[in-house]
């Protein structure tokens, strides 16, 4: 894992990095196309519609956020500017990217996921709050001309470091019930 501080300038070259990206994908959405991972070539964040039933959690979680900001759905760019926050740590003064081996398995990024939440409840005990961020994935290039990991390393996710804003309005989403996304088997 690497922590920096993100300087402006680099935050600049990552709103253009991602303002690019964003284009990509909405060149693809106005002409009927399937909208692709930005990120890990070779590597899906979400299975195909027709492998996997998706859960509607993540709808009503973009639903819940954009509201909550004032933003329709159909309001494509207000809802590129409000993910750019992502590019500037939401304010947070340090980020970490953590990177894992490309040729690690599905198994080897989950137990990169538990790290993670480890590192995120050690960052509590400090009196310091956290936000993973996949979508640093989506702009892996960029991180990588400003971090410069070794070749056999991939970007798994950033994450913003540092202290809770008690004056920044506090957005809580919903959360899925229990029966929805845990499945008791009894003998």
């Amino acid at each position: 894992m690497v922590a920096v501080r993100i300087e402006h300038s680099a935050v600049e070259h990552l709103r253009g990095d991602r303002r690019a990206a964003g284009r990509t994908q909405e060149a693809r959405r106005r002409a009927g196309g399937q909208r692709h991972p930005l990120g890990r070539p070779g590597i899906r964040d979400v299975p195909a519609r027709n492998e996997v039933a998706i859960p509607r959690t993540p709808i009503r979680f973009g639903h819940e956020r954009y509201s909550a900001l004032g933003i329709a759905r159909e309001d494509w760019e207000a809802r590129q500017r409000a993910a750019i926050a992502n590019w500037d740590c939401f304010g947070a003064p340090a980020a970490l990217f953590c990177y894992i081996d490309r040729d690690l398995g599905v198994a080897q990024w989950a137990d990169l996921g538990m790290y993670l939440q480890t590192v995120m409840l050690l960052l509590r005990a400090e009196g310091l709050h956290s936000c993973p961020q996949m979508a640093w994935s989506q702009v892996r290039k960029t991180v990588e001309d400003i971090v410069s990991p070794p070749d056999a390393l991939i970007l798994f996710c950033g994450m913003s470091i540092g202290y809770e804003d008690v004056t920044a309005e506090y957005i809580r989403t919903g959360r899925a019930p229990l029966d929805e996304t845990v499945t008791f088997i009894q003998d």
